[in-house]
Formats: structure tokens, sequence, C-alpha cells
């Protein structure tokens, strides 16, 4: 009888040391409430769990009072955790929230616009100051904008598949849909639509199906040009491409017509630009920039144009040869790739 009386005995002074070390211990720090949860209410190593497995040693008329006294020692274990919790939050808050008045602002982030945007945009400029109005078409065409209307024969390579990203193959009711391989076809839709004085240019996005390699990618950028008018001839051509290229590369620009071909004009030209570069032999080399030419008479002829009353002439460019000349890009590839170290240079 006497050691059932020492248990409960041991079992009651438990639970009064419990309810003081509960209200005495410390929490301070995140770390100390983590430790107090644990201590007191595991489920394997708690004290409370500890002091619920004594409840058998109680004898069975206090056993309620005893258990329900546990009960109130969690609780207050719980309110405990949950107060301290809100105070670190609290404290936490406060000291995130303090300004130092005293330290220098931080600069906001910039944006930048991408090397292909900044160069189209440049180009574009040029020539709107020479009264040319900047027109735009649909990326997918028709093969009669695309190929017949510029005059390609039916046999030329561009309308083979390794070149062109058909949509719907050529068949018997059209000679085929697809992404366009240049921005002329929207030359060709304002000429069917507008008579003469014409004066426009058009930059866009146009697809090849070329392999891609540090100098040639399946999608780019061109900007062409185009005029129809009364007396134009190679002479206005020379002269506004010069006025162009001394915009671009400087007054001092070297530049060269090449006689070339090309289905929808005649003559044919291609232009290249001196690239000063003194680590090459000769100081540098040349470097080609744009095709040109005057337009085809039939081309004219073919969108309801008088080539024996109107000439003109036509030019293009890719606006990644352009960016890479002027920013000194040496793979094409990197345009497309979108890594912030490299577009970052462009802020």
């Amino acid at each position: 009888m006497s050691e059932q009386k020492s248990s409960v005995d041991n079992a009651i002074a438990a639970l009064n040391d419990l309810k003081v070390e509960i209200e005495e211990t410390a929490l301070s720090t995140s770390q100390g409430v983590d430790d107090y949860r644990i201590r007191f209410l595991s489920r394997k190593q708690g004290q409370i769990t500890a002091l619920l497995k004594r409840i058998p040693e109680v004898a069975p008329e206090d056993r309620k009072k005893f258990g329900q006294e546990i009960n109130a020692a969690k609780a207050r274990v719980v309110a405990r955790i949950e107060e301290a919790t809100g105070e670190l939050s609290d404290e936490s808050d406060a000291s995130s929230g303090q300004v130092d008045l005293t330290l220098p602002g931080r600069a906001m982030a910039q944006g930048s616009l991408h090397p292909i945007t900044q160069a189209q945009r440049l180009i574009t400029r040029v020539f709107e100051n020479y009264g040319f109005e900047v027109a735009e078409g649909p990326e997918i065409e028709d093969d009669w904008h695309n190929f017949s209307a510029l005059n390609f024969p039916p046999d030329h390579p561009a309308r083979d598949m390794q070149d062109t990203f058909f949509i719907e193959p050529p068949g018997e009711e059209h000679g085929g849909i697809l992404l366009r391989t240049h921005t002329s076809p929207v030359q060709i839709r304002i000429m069917e639509n507008r008579e003469p004085p014409i004066r426009v240019i058009v930059p866009g996005r146009v697809y090849r199906n070329e392999a891609i390699s540090y100098k040639s990618y399946c999608l780019f950028h061109q900007v062409e040009g185009l005029y129809v008018d009364e007396g134009v001839t190679m002479a206005d051509l020379k002269q506004i491409l010069h006025a162009f290229a001394r915009t671009l590369f400087g007054e001092d620009v070297k530049m060269r017509f090449r006689p070339s071909f090309f289905p929808f004009t005649e003559p044919s030209a291609e232009v290249d630009i001196w690239w000063k570069d003194d680590a090459l032999p000769g100081g540098g080399r040349w470097m080609e920039i744009m095709g040109t030419g005057m337009v085809d008479p039939n081309v004219l002829e073919g969108v309801g144009i008088d080539s024996e009353r109107y000439t003109g002439y036509a030019f293009g460019m890719g606006i990644e040869r352009i960016a890479m000349l002027r920013y000194g890009i040496d793979d094409i590839r990197i345009l497309y790739e979108n890594d912030n170290r490299f577009l970052k240079q462009f802020s």
C-alpha cells in the first residue's frame, strides 16, 4: 500500500514540476520555440506524453482530475508556443521594415531593346527620313506572291522544299502555301493595290529551311525597299544606298556594287562595304550587306503597272547581318539564345 501511495505522489509531483517548467522555460528564439515544442509535445519523447502514461498509477477516483490537469498543461504549452511565435514574427517584420535613410539608393534594373530591334529601328528611321513609308504583310504566303509574281521560273532552286517551309505543298489548286522566304511579297501586294508613285520599306521576319550554323539560321529578319515612279534610275538607287551606308557605317565608308542576278530585278547588283580590320591582309575585307537592282519590267506588268511609263528600284538586306556588323557579333545564333549576359550589354 505504501508503494502505491509513493507512486501516486511521484506522479503528482512530476505534474507539478512540469507546470513550473512550462511557465519558466524561456522562448526568445525560433530554435528555442522549436525545442520547447519537441520537449513537451513530442508523441514519442515529450513530457506530456510521459505523464499521460502514468495515469494508471493514480487512484481511480483521482484519475479524471489528473488527466484534466495534464490536458490543461498541454493547452498552456500550445498557448505559449503561439504567443512566442507571434512575438518573434512581429520583431522580424519590424526589423525588416526599418529603413536606413543614410544608405544610397538602389538603382532600378533597366531592360533593353534586342540588338535586332535596335538595328531594325535604325534602318527604318534612315529610310523614313527620305520619304519611305513602312509597310507590313502576312508571314504565311501563297506561291503567287512569294515566287511567281516576282518572276521566279517554275524550276527555280528557291522553290525546292529544301529551301522553303511549305505548310501546304504545291497542288492542282494552288502553287503551295508556305512561310515567306523574303518580305518581297508585301511589295507585290502594295503594287497590286496602289498606283505609283510608291515608296515603301518592308521590315519583317522570314523563314528558310537552312542548316543552323554561326552564319545562318532557319529564320531571320529582312528590310526590303521599293520605289516606283516615272524616271527612276540606277543613279537614284546608288544615291539612296550610299546615304544609308554613310549613316550606319560613317561618312568615310567605302562601298561597291557587284553585278549579280535576282529574278525580280534587272540589272541586279550586290552591295559590299569595306570592313576595316588591321589583323587581316590588306587591312580589311569587302563584306556584302544587301542585294539590289532595278525592278524587272515583267514584275511591273504582272501587277498591272505600265513598265513603259514607270520604272523602279528595289533592295533588300538582312537585319541580323547589319546588327552583327554594327555591334561586332560573329555568331548569328547568339541573337536567338536570350542569354541575359549578352542582352544586357545593349541596355
